[in-house]
């Protein structure tokens, strides 16, 4: 019996623990977030920009510094590039909604980039010389997103 409930006992106070984790209080409170965005629809995309905006601004009130990285693939990637012919009629508006959106965050300082996967263009007929000054191009964005959780970034599949 003992045999069973120590180890018992032992794994409800560990889990105690790790559920009441607080950040270090030494130094500065980071927030480190990279997005990765895939979306073909316009809508949803222009809800989760302005949520990473909302979220931003809860971190800067809860006193953390927010560090975020927005990534673009699939066929999220017509909507980084300014060649507007390439998106349907219908979501040229929305699209400069978003690609407004981007500039927007990229100013608040809390977004250090904007990357574009390069995997995507070629199929989709994009040009990288039509991507947003904003966007910076990259050759793989797996292969970015996965340096980024190395350099202790959360990925955030919105």
């Amino acid at each position: 019996m003992k045999r069973i409930l120590i180890p018992a006992i032992a794994a409800a106070l560990l889990a105690g623990c790790a559920s009441t984790h607080e950040p270090h209080s030494s130094g500065a409170k980071e927030a480190k977030m990279a997005f990765d965005f895939t979306d073909a629809a316009t809508g949803p995309l222009i809800v989760k920009l302005e949520t990473v905006e909302t979220t931003r601004k809860q971190l800067v009130e809860a006193g953390y510094t927010p560090r975020m990285v927005l990534t673009f693939r699939g066929q999220a990637s017509y909507f980084t590039q300014t060649d507007l012919s390439l998106v349907k009629e219908t979501d040229r508006a929305d699209t400069l909604r978003i690609q407004s959106l981007i500039r927007e965050l990229r100013k608040t300082g809390a977004v250090e980039g904007v990357e574009q996967c390069n995997i995507p263009l070629a199929p989709r007929k994009i040009q990288a010389k039509n991507l947003m000054q904003e966007v910076k191009l990259v050759p793989n964005g797996w292969i970015s997103l996965a340096e980024y959780q190395r350099q202790g970034y959360a990925y955030i599949a919105p």
